[in-house]
């Protein structure tokens, strides 16, 4: 089986003095994920397929016992004829004919021999044909086995190393971050709050009540977004201020269903309705600074680079309603850098 290959890209830098790329560890940590699961679905595939062989060749050997038992019973009383015959020959009605002057009642009992012998010699190698069928089966079974467990071994330890290398990219953002000045385990969220590879997650609370496990802090105080949105807009950040000297400028960020109806009620017509924002599934983001005011040099340099970092400026935000300072997060950008 052909594994993603571990490698992944070389950590981009702007220069020697640039911090790492954020995005392109979070690529890696993502390529790691991926491959653990095509790896765990390949183990289970596989472990299918053994299971259903193994349940086909235990049909096949009873089948083959049951026939053989059937067979033992129609041939049965012909061997033990035969074997009876041959221990003593002049204990039957066969043996005297053979012991008899009667030339051709002897002819005939010889006849009636040959036929029984050959029908005995039928038992046997039908017999012997079937033992060979059960031993060739049987030795399949074990190579099959033998087979699946090794395969099964190397898959597990494929998924080990894809793991260990998930890890250890994961680590790396975080200490990348950490010296952004981002408060990872701000509240004492835990450092696998931006754990990019468990974005998945944040699919199962519903708008507005995601927990903090899953909302990975901002480098300015107070704001979160989900993981893989946190890391691109960190890494946008660095460019930001690389080109304006200052940080990006946020104004708000995630916002929790209470936040939301809040906003809503005393912004009528600039806010979407509780519970269907953006901003209520950790992926958009109010800027100011500047940003704020449309075509400023702010907002021109952003419309520009914001993709290269997965954000975008929606369409619906030009005009309606018209909001230059409103940012989302676009995963199928994001995916694509």
């Amino acid at each position: 089986m052909v594994m993603t290959s571990l490698t992944g890209p070389q950590v981009a830098r702007a220069d020697a003095k640039d911090p790492i790329n954020l995005t392109e560890l979070r690529k890696e940590a993502q390529v790691a994920t991926k491959g653990i699961e095509d790896a765990t679905r390949a183990l289970e595939a596989r472990r299918k397929k053994f299971d259903d062989s193994q349940r086909k060749l235990s049909e096949k050997l009873a089948e083959l016992e049951v026939a053989d038992e059937e067979l033992a019973k129609v041939r049965g009383p012909l061997s033990d004829l035969v074997e009876f015959m041959y221990q003593d020959p002049t204990q039957n009605d066969l043996g005297q004919f053979l012991l008899s002057g009667d030339a051709q009642g002897t002819l005939r009992s010889m006849s009636d021999v040959s036929h029984l012998v050959a029908g005995r010699n039928h038992v046997v190698d039908d017999a012997a044909k079937l033992f060979a069928k059960q031993q060739k089966l049987a030795e399949e079974a074990q190579e099959l086995r033998a087979r699946s467990l090794l395969e099964e071994a190397e898959l597990d330890a494929e998924i080990d190393s894809l793991r260990q290398r998930s890890t250890k990219v994961i680590k790396q953002l975080t200490q990348a971050l950490t010296k952004l000045g981002v408060k990872v385990n701000q509240g004492g969220r835990g450092a696998s709050a931006c754990d990019p590879t468990r974005v998945a997650q944040a699919a199962q609370y519903p708008n507005g009540l995601l927990p903090k496990t899953i909302l990975c802090p901002l480098p300015e105080t107070g704001e979160e977004l989900r993981a893989d949105a946190a890391i691109a807009f960190a890494d946008l950040n660095i460019a930001y201020r690389k080109r304006f000297g200052v940080p990006i400028c946020v104004s708000d960020s995630y916002r929790s269903l209470a936040e939301q109806q809040r906003v809503y009620y005393t912004r009528p017509g600039l806010a979407a309705i509780p519970g269907r924002s953006n901003h209520g599934l950790g992926m958009a983001v109010d800027l100011c600074g500047g940003v704020e005011h449309f075509r400023s040099i702010q907002f021109n340099w952003l419309e520009a680079n914001s993709k290269r970092f997965g954000f975008i400026h929606p369409d619906w935000s030009y005009h309606s309603p018209f909001e230059p300072w409103h940012w989302e997060y676009d995963p199928a950008v994001g995916s694509l850098l």
